[in-house]
């Protein structure tokens, strides 16, 4: 089995996407000290992450009633990815966790079985078919401030049809409940 890789506590974490609408790369990177991870993932993930994120840290302070409300605010300068972008898997599969002793949720990342490469596994941390594991520990500020964050990200990607509810690209969008039409 590959050896996780573990930031805790990341310095910082973010989600952002690279690229012009319709043709953006979506990513989750984490930093501390001088390690940087980066991830790739899908818009779908960002934005159930963060429905997820918001129903988890409601279970946490219901569960732990004194801990202080997490701070949504953020700075929208510090929550771009730093380059260079260095991805090291796609994300399969995601998962949250908490640490109520450190107050630390942990953002688990699974790599997707179909995106590794079959030359990995060549190294010590990894055999062959071993998928990539990333534990992200972050305070409730800030898992909360990248989820936030995400849904500005992925909010500003190309308007969705109202008649078909699939993205319309600038160029003009076929609608197949308007028989093809162009909008």
């Amino acid at each position: 089995m590959a050896k996780p890789i573990e930031l805790r506590p990341v310095d910082h974490i973010t989600t952002d996407a690279i690229g012009a609408p319709g043709e953006r790369v979506f990513y989750i990177q984490a930093w501390k000290d001088d390690r940087t991870v980066s991830l790739i993932c899908e818009k779908t993930q960002i934005q159930s992450l963060a429905v997820g994120v918001e129903q988890f840290l409601a279970e946490i302070n219901t569960k732990y009633a004194d801990l202080a409300d997490a701070s949504a605010d953020y700075d929208e300068d510090q929550m771009h990815i730093h380059p260079p972008v260095e991805p090291l898997f796609r994300v399969g599969q995601l998962g949250l966790g908490y640490d109520p002793e450190g107050d630390l949720v942990a953002l688990e990342l699974r790599e997707q079985p179909e995106a590794q490469d079959p030359d990995q596994g060549q190294g010590p941390d990894r055999g062959p078919g071993d998928l990539g594991l990333v534990r992200f520990w972050c305070s409730r500020p800030q898992i909360r401030a990248m989820s936030n964050w995400g849904i500005e990200v992925a909010s500003r990607g190309r308007p969705v049809c109202p008649q078909c509810g699939q993205p319309m690209d600038p160029a003009g969008h076929f609608c197949a409940r308007k028989n093809g039409h162009k909008h």
